[in-house]
């Protein structure tokens, strides 16, 4: 349901030698006003009176939707003027992160940590987007691709989650975009609500960076389900080179878990977001390192089973409407792009997973480093995080994760 109206417009109706009054009514879901206050389907001008009068879209349904403007008076024939508009979901903006500047050295910092108030009761929020616009500092942007995110602070555990992960573009800023780089956090709502503390973070080696700017829409409507409970599974992407280590010893990293949800669950799915960095060879046949460029297939086993696989190929580079990029920003990376939004990987659960303990897994594809390639850094790295979501129209408890 639309419940406001647009801004309103005006238009200017005279009258001349007549002798009777004029009648104006709207068709559709316009509505005109004498005064820019009190508004009404019709209104009446005396007779060569001439006014300028105000007319608004007050729709009740969301999509286009058309109407009139019907100028009537008995001695002379009708005037009508074509009225367009369209309906849209009631948007809540929030403005975070202003012209904040993030970079390395000159007393700048690659991270900040600030405290925010956003929508209070998300009863009704149907989605919530997160939007990440990047300016340019006086001196320039950064000439680099590198690894960025948003994280929420859980305020039971004070754990940082990550709710987004981007990478910023070669060298310029986010403009091309209409709003900067869109990213959908609704599995998040339970956290983003009322006072908030967000950390934004930018991988940046340079004093010059990025100036940063964050907002959130929270959008009205029907919510899949009333509540949502969401928990960390796996987290290891502090940067991108403190990720999980790919082709090489990984028993410092406990990538499975035994999770435990509760009764009344009546939606369960899995959010990963995953990128890939190093030029560790061996490369593929077609010249791939990894794991930035190689291309793999990942595996999220659920009680030893393959349940869900991650594809980590191409995601089309070259569409990228940020297409001023000063680097080498157009080739295929794996499953990411400069100056994109990281694919969020959503797994969802088709049996019920109410009452139930199951046991997680994180498998890579097999390959093994062998140590000789040519870069300064000799590793492979995939940073992840995973997180289970829960949804019910009850109340429920977040899903319960364990070594």
């Amino acid at each position: 349901m639309i419940t406001k109206s647009s801004n309103s417009s005006t238009f200017f109706v005279s009258s001349q030698n007549v002798n009777s009054e004029v009648s104006i009514a709207t068709s559709g879901e316009f509505d005109l006003s004498k005064d820019n206050l009190v508004y009404s389907k019709s209104l009446t001008l005396e007779a060569n009176e001439s006014k300028t009068l105000y007319v608004r879209f007050s729709p009740t349904t969301v999509g286009t939707q058309t109407g009139s403007i019907n100028i009537t008076n008995s001695q002379v024939s009708q005037k009508t003027v074509a009225l367009s508009g369209e309906g849209i979901k009631l948007r809540h903006n929030y403005k975070t992160y202003n012209q904040e500047h993030l970079a390395f050295g000159s007393g700048l910092s690659q991270s900040s940590v600030k405290t925010f108030d956003l929508h209070d009761d998300v009863s009704n929020i149907e989605s919530i987007k997160m939007y990440v616009d990047l300016d340019c500092p006086s001196a320039g942007c950064n000439a680099w691709d590198v690894f960025a995110n948003i994280l929420v602070k859980e305020p039971t555990s004070n754990e940082w989650l990550e709710i987004g992960r981007y990478i910023t573009p070669y060298g310029v800023d986010t403009s091309a975009l209409d709003r900067g780089i869109e990213i959908d956090v609704t599995d998040f709502k339970s956290l983003l609500t009322g006072t908030v503390e967000l950390r934004a973070y930018i991988e940046v080696w340079g004093s010059d960076g990025w100036n940063l700017n964050v907002e959130f829409d929270y959008v009205e409507g029907e919510p899949d389900y009333k509540y949502y409970q969401i928990s960390r599974v796996v987290q290891y992407n502090k940067n991108s080179l403190e990720g999980v280590i790919y082709g090489e010893d990984q028993s410092e990293f406990d990538m499975t878990k035994t999770i435990t949800i509760s009764d009344e669950v009546e939606s369960t799915h899995l959010r990963t977001i995953i990128t890939g960095w190093g030029h560790a060879t061996p490369a593929d046949s077609d010249g791939r390192r990894c794991a930035e460029w190689c291309f793999r297939t990942h595996n999220v086993k659920i009680n030893g089973a393959s349940k869900f696989q991650h594809n980590m190929k191409g995601i089309g580079c070259g569409n990228n409407p940020i297409n001023n990029q000063a680097g080498n920003w157009s080739p295929d990376r794996a499953g990411w792009c400069p100056g994109m939004a990281v694919p969020l990987r959503i797994d969802k659960f088709n049996e019920d997973m109410s009452n139930s303990t199951f046991e997680y897994d994180y498998g890579f594809q097999a390959w093994t480093n062998n140590l000789q390639t040519d870069a300064s850094n000799k590793h492979a790295y995939y940073a992840i995080s995973t997180f289970i979501v829960l949804k019910s129209n009850e109340e429920i408890s977040a899903a319960s994760v364990l070594n």
